[in-house]
Parts: structure tokens; sequence; C-alpha cells
């Protein structure tokens, strides 16, 4: 049997006033006189985002989920370009710590999804730059919670401009200046505009980085809709990591809108992909991109809870007959 555990992204329906991603913009910022009371403040965000993050992952452990990513938005303007001098990390640490000894001891699998701005296959060095810039913080921010950051931050390929061949060599060329600890944090997912199923193989098998099967994108974008052909090549994109095999799920918005997420999972669509996998991995961890956040998780496992073809295990671990 397999075991399918769900996770959910960043912020939840249920808990009051816990939002992980408050901000402060440059220009509010620059408003106050006064720069250390400025960076203070900046501070006083992060570790007010901190602290939600874990209230957040208290809620996951009462509710046996046990799979969740972080929001990328922790700490607000970390690298800006105006604050080359700031050490964000130093006020975060002793939270940071709390939070990963949280984390081990619930045996949780956290990781991040930084936003679209971190492309890797850029011709621009200082977007390549800004963005090594940020996985750096990602790392760091990991480094500070004691937790492995091996295969904990999902990336798309990034740009296609207008040459997708180039654009995946262009990947490779590139990953050459990624340092080695930032690489080995990597993983890719296929998307839903630019880079298929199959290009995105490509890119995991030569540089060996394991892929996120991102469903919903393969069924709006792909050049071979016959995923399942591929599925074996997915597998062993993860052979060398410690961590179980991870994809994405989530469902159109309406048929006109295919590409945009739904609030909800459509149950159907989502056991047509696990019945053809069922038996193939002895796990398999599937992050839930919906609207509703930790509120489709639960729909998601009440619908389940109803099928012949399933044992549950928890809240939201169930084993695949």
């Amino acid at each position: 049997m397999t075991i399918v555990r769900l996770g959910y992204v960043a912020m939840s329906m249920h808990l009051q006033n816990a939002s992980p991603s408050q901000t402060m913009t440059f220009s509010a910022f620059q408003k106050i006189s006064d720069q250390e009371a400025a960076i203070r403040k900046l501070e006083r965000i992060a570790l007010s985002n901190l602290e939600n993050t874990h209230r957040l992952l208290k809620h996951n452990a009462s509710h046996d989920i046990h799979f969740y990513r972080l929001t990328s938005r922790l700490i607000p303007l970390a690298n800006h370009e105006e604050l080359p001098d700031w050490n964000y990390m130093k006020p975060l640490k002793e939270k940071l710590l709390e939070i990963g000894e949280f984390v081990k001891k619930q045996n949780m699998r956290i990781d991040f999804h930084p936003d679209h701005f971190v492309v890797l296959n850029t011709s621009k060095v200082d977007v390549f730059k800004n963005s090594i810039k940020t996985l750096k913080m990602h790392y760091l921010l990991l480094k500070g919670m004691k937790i492995d950051p091996y295969h904990r931050c999902v990336l798309h390929v990034g740009g296609n401009y207008n040459d997708t061949e180039k654009s995946l060599e262009k990947f490779v060329d590139n990953w050459m200046d990624v340092p080695r600890s930032i690489q080995k944090m990597i993983l890719l997912e296929n998307d839903d505009t630019s880079f298929t199923l199959d290009d995105t193989l490509y890119l995991c098998e030569k540089l060996g980085i394991p892929l996120v099967f991102d469903y919903h994108h393969h069924l709006a974008h792909h050049t071979n809709e016959q995923w399942e052909e591929n599925w074996e090549r997915i597998m062993a994109t993860w052979k060398d990591s410690p961590l179980p095999i991870k994809m994405h799920i989530s469902s159109p918005k309406s048929e006109a809108e295919f590409r945009h997420h739904s609030d909800y999972v459509d149950v159907n669509m989502f056991f047509n992909f696990l019945k053809e996998i069922q038996g193939t991995v002895p796990e398999i961890h599937c992050m839930i991109e919906a609207k509703k956040k930790d509120e489709a998780l639960f729909h998601l496992i009440q619908e389940i809870k109803g099928r012949a073809d399933i044992e549950i295990i928890d809240g939201s671990s169930f084993y695949l007959k």
C-alpha cells in the first residue's frame, strides 16, 4: 500500500490574526527618519511572522497535518538593495531554533516555494545575483531552524523567452554558477505555460534535481498528455533524496479559467492521479495548492473518508489500498 500525506500552503483559513506574511514597503520604511528605528520595526514584523508561523505549525500538529509550505515572505525587505548591511538573521535566531525544534519533535515536513522573481535561467546578471541572494535567505532560514536544507525549495524553471531549447540550456549554463549548498536545496516543477513535464524532466535528469510533478499544470500545458509514461523517470529523480517523493495537487477554477486554482481540490481528479501511482512508491506527499488553504485540506480528507479504496491513518494521511 502507498501512504498519502496531504499538506497546504502558508496561510490558515481557521486561525485568526495569524498571517506569517506581514510586510512593510520600502517607501514606508523611508518615511521613518531614524533608520535604526525603521530597522527595529522590520525586525518586529519578521518576529511576528515567525510567531504566527509557530502558531500555524501548532495548529497543524493539532490536526495531524505533517506537511506544510512556509511562506517566503517571512522577512520584509530582506536583501533589499538599500539595506545591504542589515543582518536580519541575528534577531530571529532564538525563534528560528524554537520553530525548528517543534518541527523535528512533530516529525513535520516543511519547505519553501520562492516567488516568481527567482529565475535561474535568466541572461541578466543582476536578476541572477538577486535570485541567488533570495535562495540564500531561504537556506539561512532553514539552517537557523537546524533543518537540513536538502531538497526543501521548489522552483519553476524560469522564463521561456520564446525559445524553449535555448532557455533550458541557459538553465544548465547558469546552474554551474549556483553555489553547491544552494543546488542541493532545489527541486524543480513543471509549469502551466512555459516548461512541460518533458522539458523539466530533461533538466532534472541532466543535473540530478528531483522533479515535483504538478498534475494540474500538466493537464494545462503538455506536449505528451500521457504523464504515466514518464512516472518511472519522475520517481528516479528522487532516488538520492532523503525525503519521500512530492507532488502538487490543485484543480481548475473553471473550464474557461483552467489554469487558475480553484478554492478546493476535485477529489475525482486527485484520485485519477493516485490510482495510476498506487503501489509504485511507499509514500507520497501531496501539497494542496488551493485558495482555501487548510480548509481545502479538511474538505478533501472528509470526501476521501467515504471511499472504499482507502484506509484513513489520521487527519491528513491515508493508505491507498
